[in-house]
């Protein structure tokens, strides 16, 4: 009888403009050294900043051309600086950072705190996302992109399956509550997968290995616990990458400057990926 094969998911997490930027950086700098966890996962999954370049990933984009797109001009691209409501996103990060209730009463009270805000408008936001994805067709790969239902708390869990269009189910994954519009599927309003988990790495339970990307370390209560059954690498920036990031995640000025500290630092991650990836 032969052996099973080793079953892989490639997990990028939420983390704005930046995180977009350093993710990519990290997937070309491992590729150069011969390491491609983008092009070998069995599943991606893909919350916020990391629905974008999971959607890009598993369409087979190579990643020297994501980290080349990454270092354009901010203003010769149609991504735009968000302009933050402080009172309404500190009450809203407090909310996913409190332990009260159970976590579809907090995704509730933050839910609602989305659909109030005043942002720009939906068709808007979708058009610059849909920019970010040149083909507008689900890959052939496994991909699940991770939303939360606004309106009745519960997870949506976005596949080739769901009868939605990919641009609808980033677009979802990525709108941050209070800074950019809930989009609307099917009568239903989404706001962004992180509210549920920074990364949402359960879903990708009972693969033998799984690479978490991980550009922001949130510490949000009730996050569910990786439930893999095999071994899991979680991914965080290092010192360089976390000043090149700054402290606005959702700045497009410093998307360049994460995707290079990320392409650094992925040097010295490879050998040890190289390893954790393989049979």
């Amino acid at each position: 009888m032969g052996m099973a094969s080793t079953t892989r998911a490639l997990v990028l997490a939420g983390g704005g403009l930046t995180g977009i930027g350093w993710e990519v950086g990290v997937l070309a700098g491992l590729a150069d050294k011969g390491v491609r966890p983008a092009d070998t996962a069995d599943l991606v999954v893909g919350t916020s900043a990391g629905a974008v370049v999971g959607a890009r990933v598993a369409q087979g984009a190579d990643p020297a051309a994501l980290y080349d797109e990454q270092l354009i001009d901010p203003g010769a691209s149609p991504e735009r600086a968000a302009n933050l409501d402080s009172d309404t996103v500190t009450e809203i990060f407090e909310e996913m950072l409190s332990t009260e209730g159970d976590p579809t009463e907090r995704h509730l009270r933050i839910g609602a705190l989305a659909l109030a805000a005043d942002t720009i408008p939906e068709a808007e936001r979708l058009a610059v996302v849909a920019a970010r994805l040149p083909s507008p067709d689900w890959p052939r790969r496994m991909l699940r992109i991770i939303a939360v239902d606004a309106q009745s708390g519960e997870t949506a869990v976005f596949d080739a399956r769901s009868g939605v269009s990919l641009v609808e189910a980033v677009a979802a994954s990525c709108a941050v509550p209070g800074v950019w519009p809930p989009t609307t599927i099917d009568g239903h309003r989404y706001i962004d997968g992180g509210v549920r988990s920074a990364d949402n790495a359960d879903l990708a339970a009972g693969f033998d290995r799984v690479l978490v990307l991980s550009p922001m370390r949130l510490d949000i209560a009730g996050i569910p616990l990786i439930e893999a059954t095999g071994s899991v690498a979680v991914v965080y920036p290092d010192h360089a990458a976390v000043g090149a990031m700054g402290v606005n995640p959702l700045d497009p000025a410093r998307r360049a400057a994460a995707a290079r500290a990320g392409h650094a630092q992925a040097a010295a991650l490879a050998p040890e990926i190289a390893e954790f990836w393989s049979d």
